[in-house]
């Protein structure tokens, strides 16, 4: 029998790492396991001439998107740190941490069974908060809370949600005229009317109506506030894609308010408007959208100037800035 070959040189080489040999530190096993990958970091910095310093916001998203965590500060003009809050969101509890405060808003939302779910917040240093439970009638479509201030004071409020609106009912203390408590009705209520949509709100003993109509071109929006017969007439009128034309008049007051706009593509827009109740103009120029986030702005920063003036002082117009920067890092 012919004994073994021991010349290393006739050895077949050791597995590689590309082969799936090697140690398991950077393959599968435990060392995927413990490999923990940086999170992204989104900053953001805004900055508004009206406003003190420069607000900051770093943000990042933590366990495969399960939780965010968010940082927001304020700098001054001498690069100190103000109101500084910590932020922790997931799906079921949240936490807001106010550090020069030492104090913390704590809140929970989970479905306990299927159809009914709880939602509680607790403010730490108050010592106060509100738990609810909300339920499904006859689909998800309509539905009953029953929530409460903590500690417990009087009965809950009853809200009853339904596809056109909703009631709530609430226990009210009196003036100090009149002793005791009172039921206190908040309703709204939307409807189809007209080729529009017709609002009824009812609060705090007053009652407002508004009505919609909007079509390609135009948009009409009536409205009365009962019982003090106040009365609102909102127009805008679309002249070309670009071009639009808001008014607002007060039959109460006769005030009113105009507003053009004119938009240069989807990141640039400007606005020009008058408002008789302040006696003030103004004019200002958008970069990216009005209503949109700086990530889908240009260079993801977006940019705000305006001017202003009043009328009682034509020859000492205000200039105005807000700027808001998103970095990814």
């Amino acid at each position: 029998m012919a004994e073994p070959n021991t010349d290393s040189d006739s050895l077949p080489p050791p597995p590689s790492a590309a082969d799936g040999g090697g140690a398991v530190t950077s393959g599968g096993g435990f060392g995927s396991f413990f490999q923990v990958n940086r999170p992204k970091l989104r900053v953001t910095s805004e900055y508004d001439s009206e406003s003190p310093g420069i607000f900051n916001k770093v943000s990042c998203k933590l366990f495969d998107n399960l939780a965010k965590l968010k940082l927001t500060f304020r700098n001054d003009d001498k690069g100190g740190v103000s109101e500084p809050q910590v932020y922790l969101t997931s799906k079921l509890l949240s936490l807001q941490y106010d550090v020069a405060e030492s104090d913390a808003l704590i809140k929970a939302s989970f479905e306990i069974v299927p159809g009914l779910q709880f939602r509680a917040a607790h403010e730490v240093k108050a010592r106060q908060g509100e738990v609810a439970m909300v339920a499904d009638l006859a689909g998800p479509a309509y539905k009953l809370e029953l929530s409460s201030a903590l500690p417990f004071i009087g009965a809950p409020r009853a809200t009853l949600k339904f596809p056109l609106g909703e009631v709530s009912f609430e226990e009210r203390e009196e003036d100090e005229e009149e002793q005791g408590t009172a039921l206190s009705v908040n309703a709204i209520v939307k409807r189809q009317f007209l080729n529009g949509l017709c609002t009824a709100r009812y609060r705090d003993d007053n009652l407002n109506l508004r009505y919609v109509y909007k079509d390609e071109q135009m948009t009409f929006i009536p409205s009365i506030c009962l019982p003090s017969n106040e009365v609102l007439c909102a127009f805008k009128r679309r002249f070309t894609p670009t071009d639009k034309l808001s008014y607002l008049y007060n039959f109460d007051t006769n005030d009113w308010s105009a507003v053009y706009k004119h938009t240069m593509g989807k990141d640039y827009k400007l606005k020009a408007g008058y408002d008789t109740k302040v006696r003030l103009g103004w004019a200002s120029l958008w970069v990216g959208e009005e209503d949109g986030k700086a990530k889908t702005a240009p260079m993801k920063m977006k940019v705000q100037v305006m001017v202003q003036v009043h009328q009682d002082h034509i020859k000492s117009p205000a200039l105005m800035f807000h700027v808001k920067k998103r970095w990814d890092i």
